[in-house]
């Protein structure tokens, strides 16, 4: 919607991480637009600021900053090369609710901005749900004509639009967890450094790094291990659920064949891909759990 509502569609180029889920590139790809797709950093799994640069065409509108599993991608040097080339920058805040860069949150550190509220996010729905950020008077008059059929008044349609009206139920749970939303990041920071101190020392086990400018809110707590497959095997025989974020690079999805890219074109997102495994990560995850994980991963590799 972000997309569609800055004129994007056929023709032009949208510059997304290689790394991230499907959904953002489908915000290109749904417009008429082009995904472009760049590789990532090997520190905070963000999109390269220092690789996006060289991706920039006659046809590029806009760059899509991902805050991935939490954590604000590096936005001073992204906002430069917008600026620089005239070009949007909007963020996906799908996963980084209350996170902060330098000190301001995520969602307003760009033009405009998209947020999930997919029940297994930090601020989750009971279904369905999202919403859009700007604040940009103009903008938001767009926003509210595409999510409500082009119209501003009932009947009346200015503009080509959708129904993309979030059921008033999932804004009333909404607005109830958003009481509760910045105790229970606080909670997540605090099982990701009870993580950290549990599982340093065993070889070749890499925790997350929070970086030097980013306050990280851990929708997700990913670890990088030799031998990934095998050690998510021996953690569900020990009755410990993992998750894959994400195992398929964007570049080689079969729904992007058409795109040319091959393996071997972003080597940090694939060599991530093949290492990567989220371990469990929620606000009421107790102490006890966390060291019954670090230590099933401790006997494996012991």
């Amino acid at each position: 919607m972000v997309l569609w509502a800055l004129g994007i569609g056929p023709g032009d180029e949208v510059i997304i991480p290689a790394n991230t889920f499907i959904a953002t590139a489908w915000g290109a790809t749904l417009c008429g637009a082009t995904p472009v797709f760049v590789d990532c950093q090997p520190e905070s799994y963000n999109i390269d600021p220092a690789k996006v640069e060289a991706k920039i065409t006659p046809r590029t509108k806009a760059i899509v900053a991902v805050h991935l599993y939490g954590q604000p991608a590096d936005m001073d040097p992204l906002n430069e090369i917008a600026r620089k080339h005239k070009i949007a920058l909007v963020e996906d805040c799908a996963q980084s609710h209350f996170a902060e860069y330098k000190g301001k949150r995520t969602g307003g550190l760009s033009m405009a901005s998209s947020y999930s509220f997919y029940p297994g996010k930090n601020l989750g729905a009971y279904g369905e749900g999202g919403a859009v950020a700007t604040n940009d008077a103009e903008l938001a008059r767009k926003f509210k004509m595409i999510r409500d059929h082009g119209a501003e008044k009932k009947y009346y349609h200015e503009v080509y639009g959708h129904n993309y009206r979030m059921e008033g139920i999932q804004g009333a749970v909404l607005g109830v967890k958003l009481r509760h939303l910045g105790a229970w990041t606080e909670a997540r920071r605090r099982n990701a450094a009870l993580y950290n101190a549990a599982l340093k020392g065993i070889p070749g086990v890499v925790t997350p790094q929070e970086m030097p400018y980013a306050k990280h809110v851990y929708h997700l707590y990913v670890i990088r291990a030799p031998r990934r497959d095998d050690l998510q095997k021996h953690l569900e025989a020990k009755g410990v659920a993992t998750g894959l974020h994400y195992p398929v690079p964007l570049h080689v999805q079969n729904a992007f064949k058409h795109l040319g890219y091959k393996e071997g074109d972003f080597p940090v997102t694939e060599k991530a891909a093949r290492e990567i495994l989220s371990l469990p990560m929620f606000p009421e995850l107790t102490a006890e759990q966390i060291a019954y994980v670090a230590g099933a991963i401790r006997e494996f590799y012991s």
